[in-house]
């Protein structure tokens, strides 16, 4: 096949920054644009996506859908009915609502107690301010560094997945020291570890004072809990559960190694498929396509991630990673990036997800309005320990990460017996995060 010159000059000229070295990268780019280019197929056109799969039918790998056990698939979500994300008992944080910004369109509030430091890094990686291609994501907020929990509620509540956790505020999580800034200057947040407890163990769960409809969350984690009898998550979720939708980004028990991403909304939200391919996922459906709390158990509709380095111990030896969360017309989509791997435009504070590939996990708006099952979300990090999805997988295996039960691999029949008995087991229950940034395009 010829190609003309000026047709070439004008391919060069108009390819994405992202691809710019598609043919010394090979087969490997080339797939990732054929993925780009079926996912986008499969939103807007069936019989354009059918005419794409036949076409790269050798680059487009379908994930298994291997039958899922009752036991080993189970989908919670971090919340339970009647209990709005916001709801705290926080002594240390200003009164939210004496004075508000809100932003049009997607919308943006943010509270005048407690100031987050809300400003872009000056660092753009390889970047520069004439090369960097403009994102219409704008950051909007950012937490990290010493201001790190500047604008968070903590909350004091009892655990609503009946985890064996006492939350603490933020005075008494500095006195026991739970929560710190290392010399990195990232975000610590741990579990305690005194040798045997009588019920509970202190443990810390956050909220954003700050609500958004629609937006790019990131955060970069280097480190998040990991070990028999955890179960951690980083999660956004709104008002008046689960009315206002919940999307967990990060979530996993014991020794997962696999990420699991989970909406949870009101009833009238599904997916139109299980298959991957047709979803336009790198994960694997857990869940049913019914994504109604109400209707599923709290299970939601549920993804996972095809990656082992994507949560727990492998995460954390890998140094962590980044998550993005991004919801807006299209959906709601969640992606991974191993720490070797992070695009240079979110290292720039320039997203641009179009150049990101393949999700691991999408809920596509064209069965789950974002706009209507979605409204009014915090960003929230927890750690319970035990609960109704830890404890109740406490005697399974079969999960990656998961090849031999916590019953066999602590010698302990029930996960609040072992929480309870061996606070040692717990110096890895603990997250150290860089940052969280949240972005909106207006």
């Amino acid at each position: 096949m010829r190609l003309h010159l000026p047709l070439l000059l004008c391919l060069f000229t108009t390819i994405s920054p992202a691809d710019a070295n598609i043919f010394a990268r090979g087969t490997e780019s080339f797939a990732r644009i054929a993925s780009k280019a079926h996912r986008h197929a499969a939103r807007r056109s069936a019989g354009l996506a059918r005419d794409l799969r036949l076409s790269f039918q050798g680059l487009l790998a379908e994930q298994p859908q291997g039958a899922q056990s009752v036991a080993n698939s189970r989908v919670y979500c971090v919340n339970s009915p009647g209990l709005s994300s916001n709801t705290n008992n926080n002594d240390t944080s200003p009164a939210i609502g004496n004075a508000t910004t809100v932003i049009s369109g997607p919308s943006f509030t943010s509270s005048s107690g407690g100031k987050a430091s809300g400003t872009a890094s000056s660092g753009r990686a390889s970047a520069t301010a004439s090369s960097a291609p403009s994102s219409p994501w704008k950051l909007k907020q950012s937490y990290q560094g010493n201001s790190f929990f500047n604008g968070w509620d903590f909350f004091t509540g009892a655990d609503p997945t009946n985890g064996i956790v006492t939350y603490i505020d933020q005075n008494t999580a500095k006195q026991a020291n739970l929560i710190s800034i290392n010399s990195d200057g990232n975000a610590v947040m741990k579990v305690e570890t005194t040798p045997q407890v009588q019920n509970t163990r202190q443990s810390v769960r956050i909220t954003t004072q700050l609500t958004f409809t629609g937006g790019l969350v990131i955060m970069d984690s280097v480190h998040m809990p990991t070990g028999c009898g955890t179960w951690p998550a980083f999660w956004t979720n709104g008002p008046n559960w689960p009315n206002n939708g919940e999307i967990d980004i990060v979530e996993g028990v014991n020794d997962y190694t696999n990420n699991q991403a989970t909406i949870h909304t009101a009833p009238g939200c599904t997916l139109s498929s299980s298959s991957s391919s047709a979803l336009g996922i790198s994960g694997t459906l857990v869940g049913g396509t019914v994504c109604a709390a109400a209707l599923t158990g709290n299970q939601g509709c549920g993804v996972r991630s095809p990656q082992t380095n994507s949560f727990g111990a492998s995460f954390n030896s890998n140094n962590g990673g980044v998550y993005a969360m991004q919801w807006d017309n299209d959906g709601v989509s969640v992606f991974f990036f191993p720490r070797n791997n992070i695009p240079d435009d979110i290292t720039a504070n320039a997203p641009l997800p179009q150049n990101w590939g393949t999700p691991m996990a999408f809920w596509p708006s064209a069965n789950c309005d974002p706009f209507k099952f979605f409204n009014g979300h915090s960003a929230i990090f927890d750690t319970t320990l035990c609960g109704d999805w830890a404890s109740g997988v406490w005697t399974s295996s079969g999960i990656p990460g998961q090849e031999q039960s916590c019953a066999q691999r602590t010698g302990v029949s029930t996960c609040e017996q072992f929480v309870r008995q061996n606070g040692g087991s717990f110096s890895e229950a603990y997250w150290e995060v860089s940052y969280v940034k949240i972005f909106q395009t207006s």
